[in-house]
């Protein structure tokens, strides 16, 4: 039931938030690991806050870990060093 609740606030948080994904054709039928990258990438810091709260610190700080150990990534070198360094404080 909670995986089926997080999966609907998802949902709902990309419908509310289509200039993240302004190229998506559904945007509310993207991986949370696509979520991840462009609410750090792009949204506000009331996004990410938003997006903390549906899916967790930790699992946010996962995806984002997961993601910028691989060679090539899409997060602008600001925000990879910001959040890298937030995640290690507070996740």
């Amino acid at each position: 039931m909670a995986k089926e609740n997080t999966k609907n606030e998802l949902k709902k948080f990309m419908k509310d938030r289509k200039h993240l994904v302004w190229y998506v054709k559904n945007p509310e039928n993207l991986d949370v690991e696509s979520i991840v990258e462009h609410t750090l990438n792009y949204g506000d810091w009331a996004d990410v806050q938003k997006l903390i709260k549906i899916i967790g610190i930790k699992k946010m700080a996962e995806v984002f870990r997961k993601q910028t150990n691989q060679s090539r990534t899409n997060y602008d070198n600001k925000m990879k060093n910001y959040f890298t360094l937030y995640f290690n404080r507070y996740a």
